[in-house]
């Protein structure tokens, strides 16, 4: 059996030794991943966030489609005007009516009116240029709903690895714990004939009790391990304690990684979205010093009587306004549009720069950490053999009990030193991955 197959099997006989109380859950990397992009809370909201803009740039259709809107009014007057009125819209109107006298005081008069009204813009700059800033806006979303995605199956392969490390290590301190009780039996046995004295018996009790105590601690990490993955797939039950399928294991990635910023990075273009949309609102703020061409229509019936239609009329149109000075409002926001503008290319230029500078430091850190799993692989393979030996001399007698004890505890420190530097390069790697996806 190859040493993967072993440590997978020795993973799992320590899941199933944890003692948990609740009930463990066998998962896959690949299975959470697909959990994480139909639960995961904050893609929820980025989903949201875009929804969003989608909405407002629906809005903003109303620049080229119309307007139109339906009334029905009854009223009951003995206003002059509106009683004349009345009666000049309901074509009722006779000679009598001319009469000064009931002109000045007519009877009450009713009037029962039904309106269709019709907007249609025709030349809005603004707005067109708004209704791009608006698409642009959205689109910029969507790419930061995409870019939150993938940031969070990166957090799911951290969190599935922090579980795999939290169970690896729970396998390493209770094969230390097997080693300790194994010493333990045999310090007994030679205190028993009076080959070691009672304080080495209880330097190696104290060193169980150590151990035991860590098996606690890893068991604990395991928990708030699985609470996290918990956590990060929108789940609020946490009974269930999740356990890998895979053992972590060093892999380095095939892929050669440049130091160089991949330009269809979802954020990156994102941001230059984002950047776009405020100058696209700054041209909207200038052309609302441009006048507005709208068309508008109506159609009206009028009656005496409640629902009655005996009278009909219409009216169309056109306007065409310029609003010449507003006290500088408008001159203040198309300033502000363009500052705004030109603070978010400032901003991505920044971010550029930031990614860039992070893109580095991981390149650095994926080779630092690659060293460090080589030197903790040879510090390991030096602590067995150390410890094999001073095995050896304190059975012929010719080793402290301390000396063992210093070498066993080393040893597992060495074991647990790798892991972590597995762990480390794995994720770099990972993370590497990511900032150039």
């Amino acid at each position: 059996m190859n040493h993967p197959s072993r440590l997978l099997v020795l993973l799992t006989l320590s899941i199933t030794s944890l003692g948990f109380a609740q009930d463990t859950l066998r998962v896959s990397k690949q299975e959470l991943g697909q959990k994480v992009l139909e639960q995961n809370l904050q893609i929820k909201i980025a989903r949201q966030a875009y929804e969003s803009a989608r909405a407002d740039y629906r809005q903003s259709e109303a620049v080229f489609l119309p307007s139109i809107s339906a009334s029905y009014t009854g009223i009951s007057t003995t206003n002059p005007l509106m009683a004349f009125g009345s009666k000049l819209n309901q074509e009722i109107l006779t000679a009598a009516d001319f009469n000064p006298a009931l002109l000045n005081d007519p009877k009450k008069t009713k009037n029962f009116a039904t309106k269709f009204e019709v907007l249609q813009p025709l030349i809005n700059a603004d707005g067109w240029a708004a209704r791009g800033a608006a698409k642009t806006k959205m689109e910029a979303y969507q790419l930061q709903s995409d870019r939150i995605g993938e940031y969070q199956q990166l957090e799911l392969n951290k969190a599935y690895m922090q579980l795999q490390l939290a169970y690896k290590a729970v396998q390493v301190i209770k094969k230390a714990k097997a080693t300790a009780l194994a010493n333990l039996k045999l310090i007994q046995n030679y205190f028993k004939q009076g080959m070691v004295q009672k304080t080495d018996v209880l330097m190696v009790q104290v060193r169980v009790n150590e151990i035991e105590n860590q098996v606690q601690y890893a068991q604990s990490n395991v928990q708030n391990a699985s609470d996290y993955l918990h956590f990060l797939l929108g789940e609020t039950d946490t009974q269930k304690v999740y356990a890998p399928t895979e053992v972590l294991k060093y892999e380095p990635s095939v892929k050669t990684f440049e130091n160089k910023l991949p330009e269809n990075r979802k954020d990156l273009q994102a941001m230059t979205k984002s950047s776009e949309a405020y100058l696209k609102m700054s041209v909207s703020d200038q052309y609302s010093f441009l006048p507005r061409l709208n068309a508008f229509g109506s159609y009206e019936l009028y009656d005496t009587e409640f629902l009655g239609t005996a009278a009909k009329g219409y009216t169309v149109g056109a306007q065409l306004s310029w609003n010449i000075f507003d006290g500088y409002k408008t001159l203040g926001k198309a300033q502000k549009s363009k500052a705004e503008y030109k603070k978010s290319t400032t901003e991505l230029e920044q971010y550029k720069a930031q990614s860039q500078l992070e893109l580095s430091k991981t390149l650095r850190q994926l080779a630092d950490a690659q060293n460090k799993h080589n030197l903790a692989q040879l510090a390991l393979e030096q602590s067995q053999e150390a410890y094999r030996i001073r095995q050896n001399r304190f059975g012929q007698g010719l080793e402290k009990t301390t000396d063992l004890l210093a070498a066993e505890t080393q040893q597992l420190q060495k074991e647990l030193e790798l892991d972590a530097a597995v762990f480390e390069f794995q994720f770099t790697q990972t993370y590497l991955e990511f900032l150039t996806q």
